[in-house]
């Protein structure tokens, strides 16, 4: 995490934790606001007038930013990014600075909408933030993880440990396995035998990964329940991170279906972080 922090299409939650996320990390903090390009066939002059009224509207957005932030300390840079939608130019942002993160809100942006097309081919990872986010982050003090030993769990780890390195946060590293395998007095003994076997391989997967992250406080957790509603429903993190699925040699980030709804029904900001190899 060396590039600088996004915030695109700002509110209040995106702001607040874009702008903790780039004073944690010591990065620079990038506030943009996409705008509609001309279109290459338009109408003429009502074109023009439409395009122009929508980039003094993107002026009045970041001039709104701009006041949130009076107190904020780093650099921060305020763009208007003229493309044909605002995941695509907030795609090339990050491409062309390299960036870190990428945030976005769930309130005035549908997560059908910019953030899920984001979140469809990005190349850093991407937080989400409810629309109705109150609390500061960093006042939990906890940066969770839902984890499983493969390459996009340990990806979504390495982040993680970055960010709670900077913030002095502690680590908590979460597995849920779905209702219904856990021990049932009915199992007969080979499934009874299978069953605390996959156990046993949570908590050595679990224990070695928190191990892992030197110089950080980190604990794990084995929990029975749904996935998503499980995750979805943790208050005691500040931020959670999730891997994705990756593709291609480019690692994108490419939503599955876990992450797809758990970001649909998160309480806290969810970091979806794309693999990284």
């Amino acid at each position: 995490m060396t590039g600088p922090v996004i915030v695109g299409a700002p509110g209040p939650g995106a702001l607040t934790l874009g702008r903790w996320a780039a004073e944690t990390l010591g990065v620079p903090l990038i506030v943009a606001v996409v705008h509609p390009a001309p279109a290459a066939l338009g109408s003429g002059r009502v074109d023009a007038e439409w395009v122009a009224d929508r980039h003094r509207a993107a002026q009045q957005v970041l001039d709104d930013a701009r006041a949130a932030l009076g107190e904020a300390t780093g650099h921060i840079e305020y763009r208007t990014i003229a493309s044909s939608s605002a995941a695509h130019g907030l795609h090339d942002l990050a491409e062309e600075t390299g960036a870190a993160l990428v945030v976005v809100g769930s309130g005035q942006e549908a997560l059908g909408s910019t953030a899920e097309r984001l979140l469809a081919g990005n190349v850093c990872p991407v937080a989400v933030v409810p629309g109705d986010l109150v609390e500061q982050p960093g006042t939990l003090g906890l940066i969770g993880v839902a984890y499983v030993d493969t390459p996009d769990g340990r990806a979504a780890l390495a982040q993680a440990a970055a960010l709670a390195t900077g913030a002095g946060a502690r680590l908590r590293l979460y597995t849920v396995v779905a209702e219904g395998t856990g021990p049932l007095p009915f199992l007969h003994d080979a499934e009874r035998v299978l069953l605390e076997t996959a156990k046993e391989t949570y908590e050595h997967s679990l224990s070695t990964a928190a191990a892992s992250v030197p110089g950080l406080e980190a604990d794990w957790r084995i929990i029975i329940g749904d996935v998503v509603d499980t995750l979805a429903g943790l208050d005691e993190v500040d931020v959670l991170f999730c891997g994705s699925r990756g593709y291609g040699p480019a690692r994108r980030v490419l939503l599955g279906g876990v992450s797809a709804r758990l970001l649909r029904k998160a309480r806290r900001p969810v970091v979806v972080v794309p693999r990284s190899g």
